[in-house]
C-alpha cells in the first residue's frame, strides 16, 4: 500500500489557525489524519507539508520510521519546529492509517494502555491568559477565581494560569505581589484537592524567576512552566536548583536531540513535549524514554485542535511517566463540528477509545466554513514602560 498524496486542511479558530494534515493512498477509502498546526506560521507549515509531498508520495505507508528518517535527515538543512511541525503532521497521519489498517486504536500499537483513563487540565477561560491578565487588572483576582471554579465545577481536578506578567531583567515588588495575591485567592478557592500550574511563557530572567517560584511556593503550585527562556538549558537548571517548586519546559523544544540537554543538565522535573511540534507519536514516546531515565514526568502541550487532542490520547494511555494532559476544550463553540469522533470526557478525564486509528475524522465541508484568517493576536507587541519589546 502506498501514499498517493497529501493535503493540509486549514480551519481558522480565532486566536489560531489549526492545520489538519491529510495522507491519501492507493487503497480505496484508506487515508490517515494528523495535525501540525503552529501559532501564527500556518503558511510556513503548510507550504512545508508541500515541500515534503514529492519525498512521501509513493512510498509504503507503513514504513513510518523510515519516513520520518527520510523527512528528518534528507532535508540536509535541519529542520526546526515549522518543519517538525509538518513531519509531526504527516507522522500522525502514518499512525492513523496504520490503526485503520489493523483494526486498532493506535495506542495498542504504541506497547498497549498502562493507565485506564488520561488526566486533563485546562487554561483558565479557554486559552487567551494575556486577555485575562489585562482585563483583571492589577488589584483584581476574582476573574481568575471566578473562572477557575468554572472550569472545576466541569469536573477538572487540575488549572493553569498566566499570573506572571511580562518582566524586564529586574522588576518591582509589585509584580510579585500580584502573582502572590492572585495564587492566594485562587487555592483559597479552589481548595487543596485542585492542582494549579503556573505558565510563564519563559518571560523572566534568573533572577525574577526564581522570585516568582518562591513567593508562590507557600501555595504549592503543581509545577512552574518555562521560568526562563526554553532555549538555554543552563538557566533552567539554575533556576531548577534554586526554586522550592517543581519546574516543567519543552513545550517550544523539538526532537529529542533538544530535550537531550534538559536531561543531561537536570534542568527540570517535567518536560512538555507537543506532539504536534516535536516530531509526532513516536518521537514523542523516545524522549518519553530518555526522561524516564531521569526520573521525570511528562505533561505534554497542547492548546491545539481536535485532532490533536485524539494523538494525545493515545500517547498518554501507553506512556509509563506520563503525569497530565492540556486540553483546549472551550476555544471555539464549534470544535467538536469539525470532526467526527470517539472520544469521551468524564470528571476531568479522557477515557479511552476503541475505533482503530486516532478515532476522529475531519469533517472537511464543516472545516471549509472556518476558512484561514489571520490571527489578530499576532499584531499584538508586549512592551516595557519605555517601550522596549519584552516576552510574549
Amino acid at each position: 500500500m502506498k501514499i498517493t498524496n497529501i493535503k493540509t486542511v486549514v480551519v481558522n479558530a480565532e486566536m489560531r489557525n489549526w492545520v489538519f494534515v491529510k495522507v491519501e493512498t492507493d487503497q480505496a477509502g484508506l487515508y490517515g489524519w494528523g495535525e501540525a498546526s503552529l501559532e501564527w506560521k500556518t503558511r510556513a507549515v503548510v507550504g512545508c507539508v508541500e515541500d515534503f509531498a514529492p519525498m512521501l508520495i509513493g512510498e509504503e505507508v507503513d514504513r513510518i520510521e523510515h519516513l520520518y528518517q527520510k523527512m528528518y535527515r534528507q532535508s540536509f538543512w535541519r529542520v526546526g519546529v515549522i518543519g517538525m511541525s509538518a513531519i509531526s503532521g504527516i507522522e500522525q497521519a502514518l499512525w492513523d492509517i496504520r490503526g485503520k489498517v489493523l483494526n486498532q486504536p493506535v495506542y495498542k500499537l504504541l506497547g498497549g494502555a498502562v493507565r485506564s483513563r488520561v488526566r486533563m487540565y485546562t487554561h483558565l477561560g479557554g486559552g487567551d491568559m494575556r486577555a485575562v491578565y489585562e482585563t483583571a487588572g492589577a488589584q483584581d483576582a476574582q476573574l481568575f477565581v471566578d473562572r477557575a471554579l468554572e472550569v472545576v465545577a466541569k469536573g477538572y481536578t487540575a488549572v493553569k494560569v498566566l499570573i506572571t506578567p511580562p518582566t524586564e531583567a529586574l522588576n518591582s515588588i509589585a509584580d510579585y505581589k500580584y502573582a502572590a495575591r492572585v495564587m492566594e485567592a485562587m487555592r483559597l478557592a479552589v481548595g487543596d484537592d485542585v492542582d494549579i500550574m503556573i505558565d510563564c511563557h519563559g518571560r523572566h530572567s534568573v533572577a525574577n524567576a526564581i522570585e516568582f517560584c518562591r513567593v508562590l511556593a507557600p501555595y504549592r503550585p503543581y509545577f512552574i512552566e518555562e521560568p526562563v527562556p526554553p532555549e538555554n538549558a543552563d538557566l533552567m537548571a539554575e533556576v531548577r536548583r534554586a526554586s522550592p517548586v517543581p519546574i516543567a519546559t519543552g513545550e517550544r523544544l523539538v526532537t529529542r536531540h533538544q530535550f537531550r540537554e534538559l536531561f543531561e543538565k537536570n534542568a527540570c522535573a517535567v518536560i512538555q513535549p507537543d506532539l504536534c511540534h516535536c516530531g509526532g507519536l513516536w518521537e514523542a514516546k523516545k524522549i518519553a524514554a530518555m526522561a524516564e531515565v531521569y526520573a521525570m514526568g511528562v505533561a505534554p502541550h497542547n492548546p491545539l485542535g481536535p485532532v490533536a487532542n485524539g494523538a494525545a490520547l493515545h500517547f498518554a494511555l501507553s506512556t509509563p511517566n506520563f503525569l497530565i494532559q492540556e486540553d483546549m476544550l472551550t476555544d471555539v463553540p464549534w470544535r467538536w463540528e469539525v470532526v467526527q469522533h470517539a472520544l469521551t470526557t468524564k470528571d476531568g478525564y479522557w477515557l479511552p477509545t476503541e475505533a482503530p486509528g486516532l478515532g476522529i475524522e475531519v469533517n472537511e465541508t464543516a472545516a471549509a466554513r472556518h476558512p484561514f484568517k489571520q490571527e489578530v493576536i499576532h499584531a499584538t507587541t508586549v512592551r516595557a514602560q519605555d517601550g522596549a519589546v519584552l516576552d510574549w
